[in-house]
């Protein structure tokens, strides 16, 4: 397995220099790449958007997307993606999650009382199928939906999946090219990749084993992972400091992981500085 680091670009609203350093920097130091996600009620860039511009900066780093994909057309949300994987010359990577659940995100993206996981479920073979380059058939009334004029660059685009319950468990091992979580022990994210696997063998397939992961949480210092009465900043499990860091990523690769996303659990007031304490402290550890 390689063991590869990325970085998440976090909630902040859209900053065009700020995105601009945060894109280019973490390529010169040798990050293998950076995450954009999905928060469609929150304040952060629109990770779509975000990729356009991020291709454009940069010439080698993967650019990842943790996106929602309801609220779209199926083809025209094939259609977007096959184009930023060709104009990012394949560096598209692409992870489906149904969302937050926050209050009105249903509502704002037109799927109030559907199953999102049964959407996805539907939405992952039509997608497979347009970016192979040919149309999908509709049972309705016969038409189907024309074939994609570009299909991606890397020819097959890779659907990573998230999500830990027996349904979303099941449906990895079913549809998925890999799987990325987050807040996991290593105990339970082997027991993860085990579950993922089986599900995956009684669906007559296989899941590289070099395509599970995990976004790990983590703070600088004690500092800033507690405010000043000691309470926690975050509800969320963090590793504070360089060597837990360190550590906790070590436990993770032995259960099994390899791809792994960090995020800081406070905002970034610099990216330069946040990215080269990440780049010393765990970029040697890439195999």
């Amino acid at each position: 397995m390689k063991v590869r680091f990325a970085v998440s670009a976090g909630a902040r609203p859209p900053v065009a220099d700020r995105l601009h350093g945060f894109v280019t920097e973490a390529e010169e130091l040798g990050f293998d790449a950076v995450w954009f996600s999905d928060l469609g009620t929150l304040p952060s860039t629109d990770p779509l958007v975000s990729v356009a511009m991020a291709a454009a900066w940069t010439e080698r780093i993967k650019l990842g997307i943790t996106i929602v994909p309801f609220g779209y057309q199926p083809y025209v949300f094939a259609r977007q993606l096959a184009q930023l994987d060709r104009l990012s010359e394949g560096r598209l990577r692409v992870m489906l999650v149904p969302g937050l659940d926050q209050p009105g995100e249903r509502k704002a993206l037109g799927i109030e009382g559907l199953d999102r996981g049964r959407l996805l479920d539907e939405l992952i073979p039509v997608l497979r199928t347009l970016w192979s380059g040919r149309p999908v058939p509709d049972a309705a009334d016969g038409v189907p939906l024309p074939a994609l004029g570009a299909t991606p660059a890397q020819g097959h685009l890779q659907i990573w999946l998230a999500g830990t319950g027996p349904k979303a468990i099941a449906r990895a091992g079913r549809l998925a090219d890999g799987w990325r979580g987050g807040t996991r022990t290593p105990a339970q994210a082997a027991d993860t990749i085990a579950r993922i696997q089986a599900e995956a063998a009684a669906a007559g397939r296989s899941i590289d084993a070099g395509h599970f992961g995990m976004t790990v949480a983590y703070a600088r210092d004690d500092g800033d992972a507690h405010d000043q009465h000691g309470g926690p900043l975050r509800e969320e499990p963090a590793a504070i400091g360089r060597d837990q860091l360190r550590e906790v990523i070590g436990r993770l690769v032995d259960a099994g992981m390899s791809k792994f996303s960090v995020r800081r659990v406070t905002p970034v007031t610099s990216w330069h500085d946040e990215l080269t304490w990440l780049a010393d402290t765990l970029l040697d550890l890439e195999t």
